[in-house]
């Protein structure tokens, strides 16, 4: 990171000095996702009945939204560049663009290999961020081969975009996987419809109503619902037959169902 900040300057490229911004930005990011894995396993409290979980889904989407920006200050600054690309040290510049990716690739390696980066979208929000890093160190090593064989210079701020825009394609999926879960979302492996034959096709049971379905955390779904049985059903059978049921299909430990009779009348939830 302070090698390409550094290089950046001495180069003048600006796709060094973004990917350096970036990197910083990556450590931060980083180390903010460690700090939610240790606020996301602190005990419930009084006021946090559900404790502390949906903190790494604020680090996550802290961390899109930072890389929205860290995008946009890239375009700009290559924006700014367009019409009088500044001469670069292309051969420079792609040393150290190189000594950048590798150092990268190691740090993709490590987290893929020691974190869920595909369940955990705080962790696929800090693999993202390097995968970024990544992405902005072959930007810079590609401009370099275009700047030392052609001298074409206004290939820093174009390859400067184009990273930049990757950067945004996987911010976006992040952030908005990370508005989804904040805004009580249906699980997007889940269908609500089907989980509601499902209940529906259980013997005795009438009616299913004011069913929802949404995430804690990464990896944590819950699920609450009513159901309306017949006069003569078992409560107790039907509500573990609906227990067993969700558990088994869907892997949710966490479900709240309220067992009801037709001649029961409660008010209804206008949502």
């Amino acid at each position: 990171m302070v090698l390409e900040f550094f290089g950046g300057l001495f180069t003048n490229s600006l796709a060094l000095l973004s990917d350096s911004g970036h990197m910083l930005s990556d450590a931060s990011s980083l180390a903010l996702s460690l700090v939610a894995l240790w606020f996301a396993n602190r005990p419930p409290s009084p006021s946090k009945t559900y404790g502390y979980y949906r903190f790494e889904i604020l680090a996550a989407l802290f961390n899109g939204i930072t890389l929205f920006l860290i995008s946009g200050f890239i375009i700009y600054e290559a924006i700014q560049r367009f019409n009088e690309p500044p001469s670069v040290s292309s051969g420079t510049m792609i040393l150290i663009a190189c000594i950048g990716l590798i150092a990268n690739a190691l740090s993709a390696f490590s987290l893929l290999k020691k974190a869920d980066v595909k369940g955990n979208i705080n962790m696929k929000s800090a693999y993202v961020h390097i995968i970024g890093d990544a992405l902005g160190s072959v930007g810079a090593i590609v401009a370099g081969i275009f700047m030392l064989a052609f001298d074409w210079y206004i290939a820093d701020p174009i390859i400067s975009v184009l990273v930049a825009l990757l950067i945004l394609k996987s911010a976006w999926g992040v952030l908005k996987q990370s508005i989804h879960i904040l805004m009580e979302g249906t699980p997007s492996t889940l269908d609500k419809d089907e989980t509601l034959q499902l209940l529906k096709d259980i013997d005795g049971v009438l009616d299913v109503h004011d069913l929802h379905i949404w995430t804690i955390t990464s990896g944590m779904d819950s699920l609450s619902c009513h159901i309306v049985i017949n006069e003569n059903e078992d409560e107790q059978v039907i509500l573990q037959r609906a227990i067993h049921l969700v558990l088994d299909r869907y892997k949710i430990e966490h479900t709240t169902i309220q067992i009801e009779k037709p001649n029961l009348i409660h008010p209804e939830l206008h949502i």
